[in-house]
C-alpha cells in the first residue's frame, strides 16, 4: 500500500495536524490549515507520497500525488 501524508483537523487542541498513513503521532501541529498544507506538501514531495487534505469534518477535501502516481497525466 502506498504511503500518504494527511492534513487533518485536531479535535482536541484545535488547529491542524500532519499525519502519515498508519501513524498515530502527528508530524506537526499548525494553527491554520494553510500552514499545515504548505508543510505537508513539502514533506509529501520529499517522501514522494500522496498528499491528502481533509476538511474540518474529517472528510477528504482533495488529493495531490507527489511521486508514485498510478495514473500520471499524459503529456
Amino acid at each position: 500500500m502506498a504511503k500518504s501524508t494527511h492534513v487533518v483537523p485536531n479535535k482536541d487542541k484545535g488547529g491542524w495536524d500532519i499525519k502519515q498513513s498508519g501513524g498515530q503521532r502527528s508530524s506537526g501541529h499548525f494553527d491554520t490549515k494553510k500552514e499545515a498544507e504548505d508543510k505537508a506538501r513539502e514533506i509529501s514531495r520529499n517522501q514522494e507520497t500522496e498528499l491528502v487534505i481533509h476538511n474540518k469534518d474529517g472528510k477528504i477535501s482533495r488529493k495531490d500525488s507527489h511521486g508514485n502516481d498510478l495514473f500520471p497525466p499524459k503529456g
